[in-house]
């Protein structure tokens, strides 16, 4: 398989095709999954009206076959229980935090916030951090991809066009959070809109070593993991198990972000 490749130009993330359209998007996994979410439950901070959801601690199939060959080999990895941002940040809640809006889509507080690096958001997890009281932070590739499939094990967790926004149906821009089909543990847009960072440095031979239990990632590295795709992609780079990287300092209007949090 050609190896994906990303331009990151004039803020614009540019990827080669590769052909997925054949793939299952539902072969259901749950066996190793240790508790039932618990529907309807959630955590709402009150002074940025973030909204967190629990996700049980479990076991899954981490990577594709059908993939690069960073995605490669395909490894179960067990996550612990944590909660996990019901929705991308906004625009409305990074305002409230940090005094300013740097979004290129500048629509309304009900779209993702973007043009932020990895740099950018660790200071904004630091005042949210102090503000609210909660202990935030990015979530491991591992811990977003187990709760991007939610208990799946296919390429997606449903049909494209009805879960994600992406450059078939976005018109070329960001959307408000929350309009599409959440997966089956609650969680909107984990697929398209915007790419999301997670904590991790990227490795692209970190799987043949990676530890079976809540990996952290590599302990260090020149680029930062994103995931999920976005408004700007085409339907094969939004799937489950993609990764893509980018400089920590780096600002793009199809990047963005959610948050994690242990309580």
């Amino acid at each position: 398989m050609k190896k994906k490749a990303a331009i990151l130009s004039l803020a614009v993330i540019i990827v080669f095709s590769i052909p997925f359209t054949n793939i299952c998007c539902d072969r259901i996994a749950k066996k190793n999954i240790e508790m039932p979410v618990e529907i309807g439950k959630i955590f709402r901070d009150s002074e940025t009206g973030m909204v967190f959801v629990p996700i049980p601690a479990g076991s899954f199939e981490m990577g594709s076959n059908f993939g690069d060959s960073d995605e490669k080999p395909v490894h179960q990895v067990y996550i612990n229980r944590l909660w996990l941002g019901k929705f991308e940040v906004t625009q409305g809640q990074w305002e409230a935090v940090m005094g300013f809006n740097p979004s290129c889509f500048p629509k309304g507080a009900d779209y993702p916030v973007e043009q932020v690096s990895w740099e950018d958001v660790q200071e904004f997890i630091r005042k949210m951090n102090s503000q609210t009281g909660l202990n935030c932070r990015l979530p491991t590739e591992a811990e977003w991809e187990y709760a991007c499939r939610a208990g799946t094990a296919g390429e997606r967790y449903g049909v494209l066009f009805e879960i994600a926004w992406y450059r078939k149906n976005s018109h070329y821009e960001t959307r408000p959070v929350g309009q599409k089909t959440p997966n089956s543990w609650g969680l909107h847009d984990m697929l398209g809109n915007v790419w999301e960072l997670c904590q991790d440095w990227h490795d692209a031979n970190f799987y043949k070593i990676s530890p079976s239990r809540n990996p952290q990632g590599p302990s260090t590295g020149f680029f930062r993991v994103l995931r999920g795709g976005s408004w700007f992609n085409d339907e094969e780079y939004l799937r489950c198990a993609i990764r893509m990287n980018a400089a920590p300092s780096l600002r793009a209007f199809s990047l963005g972000f959610r948050l994690a949090m242990t309580r």
